[in-house]
């Protein structure tokens, strides 16, 4: 994989963390990237999760999320301490991660941004979620993306 690296692998190189990157073919015209890569990879949906970000009282915040599922705002909100929360200006959330739409990473953001996990995740050994570009998913222990992350982990499905 050389030269396809990105700042997530990079992260979990440097930190000697266990993972599996697994690599697919993405279609620019799949709608959705996360249920793109169950298919494409044969992946148990609940283990698959999709980083979304969104501004919590005029701050931004990663929620991650298994790609079954929505977003639940008013949790997100309320396990980052905040009131209010709503999605992110897709530029804003490009700039603050350094990722494209469809390829943003829990891992390795251009900004240091807060992280919440959904819950379900701690119910697995691994769970896949992007490495930080589209077609491209790493399989890593839930704890150790919450320890990279500094994540707080609470139930933020719908």
């Amino acid at each position: 994989m050389a030269g396809k690296g990105t700042p997530a692998t990079a992260l979990l190189v440097k930190q000697k963390v266990p993972h599996t990157l697994h690599a697919y073919d993405h279609d620019p015209r799949a709608e959705s990237y996360g249920l793109e890569a169950v298919e494409a990879l044969g992946l148990e949906r609940a283990r698959v999760f999709k980083t979304l970000v969104a501004e919590v009282d005029g701050r931004l915040v990663v929620g991650v999320v298994p790609v079954t599922g929505q977003l639940d705002l008013k949790a997100l909100a309320a396990a980052a301490g905040g009131k209010k929360a709503k999605m992110a200006d897709p530029a804003a959330a490009q700039r603050a991660t350094g990722y494209v739409l469809g390829g943003i990473s829990p891992l390795g953001h251009r900004s240091r941004l807060p992280v919440v996990i959904d819950a379900s995740a701690s119910g697995f050994e691994t769970v896949f979620c992007s490495a930080g570009r589209r077609g491209l998913e790493v399989e890593v222990a839930p704890g150790e993306l919450v320890r990279l992350t500094s994540a707080v982990v609470a139930p933020i499905a719908a």
